[in-house]
């Protein structure tokens, strides 16, 4: 690299959502402004971060206005992106973070301790019909809840991370996962399917 710097990415594109590798060609075509290279990012992580901010939000225009805002983001941050973690890991913890934002503004939170998260939601009974729908289930969830399952369960935060994104500590995320897991469990009449899913 002209700047003496090494990036993070490799030459060969592998993986899936976030997983996968961004080459240092299309990287630095970016970094440059090249809106075809955006476009090639775009075409690979969109629907990664699309399915993240789905999961958290549970809404399909909520999550479209998350990757819009991500990528418009990511555009005027590229810069700063010093190729530490692989590109995906950066990308994806921009899109966490924008859907935390949108959990945050949206003030649904009902106090800041787990014991009020889930007092301030209603104990619901599984329909037969979506009874053992994980999706169904994590709707049920509050949506600070919902994050915390979904990032740790699904996207592999760690609990520090999750203390950090969260602006809360560790044990705090932990007591988070530990009711918002019993609750999908006894939401699920103690289905075998989602204890094996969770």
């Amino acid at each position: 690299m002209a700047d003496g710097q090494t990036y993070y990415v490799d030459a060969v594109p592998s993986g899936s959502g976030f997983g996968q590798a961004l080459d240092r060609v299309t990287l630095e075509r970016a970094r440059r402004g090249d809106m075809t290279a955006f476009a090639a990012i775009y075409e690979r992580f969109g629907a990664a971060c699309y399915t993240l901010a789905l999961r958290v939000l549970g809404e399909p225009a909520a999550a479209e206005d998350i990757v819009q805002d991500v990528f418009l983001k990511m555009f005027a941050t590229l810069r700063s992106f010093r190729g530490d973690a692989p590109f995906g890991a950066w990308l994806k913890r921009l899109t966490a973070n924008a859907t935390i934002d949108v959990l945050r503004s949206r003030q649904r939170f009902h106090g800041d301790d787990a014991e009020s998260l889930f007092e301030a939601m209603p104990a619901l009974a599984a329909d037969a019909e979506d009874g053992v729908d994980a999706w169904s289930l994590l709707m049920r969830l509050p949506p600070r809840a919902r994050a915390v399952v979904v990032l740790h369960e699904v996207e592999g935060y760690t609990h520090k991370e999750l203390a950090e994104l969260f602006g809360q500590s560790e044990s705090y995320s932990k007591s988070i996962l530990a009711r918002a897991l019993k609750r999908l469990n006894d939401d699920a009449g103690g289905s075998q399917e989602v204890r094996d899913a969770t």
